[in-house]
């Protein structure tokens, strides 16, 4: 009997695997995904090597480019699902490299911008790893170890710098709550790995940060509610625009009380334009501060009151520090924040918030952050992971940890009864399975969808990554 119970569950998981292709190398879980910035079908995943509790990182690359796309199947098929699953393949994919070293997990992982040329990794046991990587072509991609280092005891995030004056840097938090800034030289083989920074502001764990669009100021924030924006670069300080510290353009504390997240910051997004950042945090709560603008020449008067507030001339056009916004609609900590310079004329700037809650809220931050969008049970009971919008569109893509990864058109009415925009299939343009999820040990931790989000690559808890198809 249980045999057929088996039998049974595992047809139903074929049944529902709407993936092109699959990497299943990986004996454990997946922690993280990062993509290539110009070579989006090479794909890097992180995770540990087996389910024992001692077992060391592990880390793979793969290229989903052998992935054959699937035909577009008539209406019919529609009512017979079943058919359409029995009649693809799927593609498995083959390892192009393992990433070895690390003696806890891989949680965190980046390709170093502009062009790719090295692929970092950050794991549990507080160590990054750094490969330098000939790409061209993907398919047959080389790498080749550059070196490591080690300051702290356990690694949260990393983040490549987007900033072409500076390239090949990574910054990254810790859970001691500092924050490391390197660079990486790909030619150097004595000692490829430079700090450029240290910070040590912060109290408790640094849990997430953002570079500004153009890569000249670092933000992080923190278990201690705390929000600091670095000047890596020495941008700031030459405009006169550095505090008290010597080290931050803004500081934001909860002993500040319009600021305060009782329970800690989580999430972070920064503005496309870089004119402001939204944190997230327990409870559901948000906060959307604006940002120095290093190369602003104007700025309206609820700007220069809070240049005053931050002890800042209110003359100063680039002052920042303001809260713009105090959010509020989720019932559970915000886990995910995503925003896009939505293509209209004006372009409107869209906040998304995913929540433990298994809602997703979507602001207009053109219209003093109105709700567009409440979403409730997005992924039903299930924890929102990850929201990302496709670059500079209406089109949200977010996963959790029900193991599915869905696709939503923010456009359209408000959350109102009146068009019942906040159930659950509101805007839905399409939901892709193959994950276990429902609370059976899985779960989606992480995807990729390129600029274009034409092909969405997963990082999964039940150890697979899968490619589907828009």
């Amino acid at each position: 009997m249980d045999s057929d119970d088996d039998e049974d569950q595992d047809q139903e998981i074929i049944m529902q695997n709407d993936s092109i292709a699959y990497f299943d190398d990986p004996r454990d879980s997946l922690f993280t995904i990062a993509q290539h910035p110009t070579h989006p079908s090479l794909v890097a995943v992180g995770g540990a090597a087996g389910p024992e509790d001692d077992a060391p990182g592990a880390g793979w690359v793969y290229d989903y480019s052998a992935a054959q796309s699937r035909p577009v199947l008539p209406a019919s098929f529609a009512s017979d699902p079943s058919s359409a699953a029995n009649n693809q393949q799927t593609t498995q994919l083959q390892s192009l490299f393992s990433l070895e070293g690390h003696t806890d997990s891989i949680n965190a992982l980046a390709w170093t911008q502009p062009e790719g040329e090295v692929l970092v990794s950050a794991g549990l046991d507080g160590r990054i790893r750094a490969w330098k990587a000939d790409v061209k072509p993907s398919a047959h991609a080389k790498f080749t170890f550059l070196g490591e280092a080690q300051e702290v005891e356990e690694i949260n995030w990393l983040q490549a710098c987007p900033s072409p004056s500076n390239p090949n840097a990574v910054a990254l938090g810790a859970s001691d709550g500092s924050v490391w800034v390197y660079t990486i030289d790909p030619i150097d083989t004595a000692s490829p790995l430079q700090i450029v920074q240290s910070y040590f502001l912060h109290t408790a764990s640094c849990t997430a940060g953002v570079w500004t669009p153009d890569g000249q100021l670092l933000i992080t924030v923190s278990e201690d509610s705390s929000l600091y924006v670095w000047d890596v670069w020495g941008n700031a300080a030459a405009k006169g625009l550095v505090g008290d510290n010597g080290q931050t353009a803004v500081s934001m504390t909860g002993e500040d009380q319009r600021f305060e997240v009782e329970g800690g910051l989580y999430s972070i997004a920064v503005d496309p334009k870089g004119g402001f950042v939204a944190v997230g945090g327990a409870g559901g709560q948000i906060r959307v501060v604006s940002l120095p603008r290093l190369s602003a020449t104007t700025q309206s008067a609820s700007q220069a009151r809070g240049a005053q507030r931050n002890n800042k001339t209110a003359a100063d056009p680039t002052s920042g520090g303001q809260i713009l916004a105090s959010l509020h609609v989720q019932s559970d900590s915000v886990e995910s924040l995503a925003l896009s310079l939505a293509s209209t004329t004006p372009p409107t700037v869209l906040l998304a918030a995913g929540a433990v809650d298994g809602s997703i809220v979507v602001f207009d931050a053109t219209r003093k952050f109105a709700v567009r969008r409440n979403i409730v049970g997005a992924h039903e009971e299930h924890s929102v992971v990850k929201v990302e919008f496709i670059k500079d569109s209406w089109i949200l893509t977010s996963c959790g940890m029900d193991g599915v990864v869905r696709r939503w058109d923010i456009r359209g009415g408000g959350a109102t009864p009146q068009n019942n925009a906040g159930s659950a299939d509101a805007g839905l343009l399409k939901e892709w399975k193959g994950h276990r999820g429902d609370g059976e040990g899985g779960g989606v931790l992480g995807f990729v969808q390129g600029q274009t989000g034409e092909r969405v690559a997963t990082a999964g808890d039940d150890g697979i990554s899968l490619i589907f198809e828009a």
